[in-house]
């Protein structure tokens, strides 16, 4: 999101340099630049003691796709913390370990994607609401279920399945 008025003073803002950020909004009365912001968001592959990943089908997102677990951070919150609350809230799986796995943009929505590797033990999952449907899968089998080559899920399946085969 791009400002256009200060959001403490409603001043509209002007466009001033600011060093090697080139031009960005700043407000003249409050005399302070405001950044452009966006959203960010983990995404978790949780992959069980059998070697299966937790795939989970939600029809807001796509009705032809599986996808991994996500949810935006909230204020306050680390990335760890977000991505052990996520997987509890939509699969009701407890994390015994977390590993960050990288950073990924994605410019449909304009958001930074936190992803984790994730280690739950296999069992009876607890949808959330937001949840249409879980299964496990052997992860080698989530590359053909996940959105297409591009997309964040896939990247993350594709760099479990990298790492697990050095």
């Amino acid at each position: 999101m791009r400002f256009q008025y200060c959001p403490d003073c409603g001043s509209k803002l002007i466009l001033k340099p600011i060093g090697d950020e080139g031009d960005t909004p700043w407000c003249e009365r409050c005399q302070k630049p405001l950044f452009d912001m966006f959203s960010t968001c983990i995404i978790a592959l949780v992959v069980n003691e059998r070697g299966e990943a937790a795939l989970l089908r939600q029809n807001y997102i796509s009705q032809q796709y599986h996808n991994l677990v996500s949810g935006y951070m909230k204020p306050g919150e680390t990335a760890e913390e977000c991505a052990r609350r996520e997987i509890q809230e939509e699969l009701g799986l407890t994390v015994t370990s977390l590993e960050f796995a990288g950073s990924w943009w994605f410019g449909k929505k304009d958001m930074l994607m936190l992803g984790f590797f994730a280690a739950a033990h296999s069992g009876e999952m607890k949808l959330s609401c937001e949840v249409d449907g879980a299964e496990w899968v052997p992860v080698e089998a989530a590359l053909g279920l996940v959105h297409p080559r591009g997309s964040v899920s896939y990247a993350m399946v594709e760099a479990y399945l990298d790492r697990k085969n050095i």
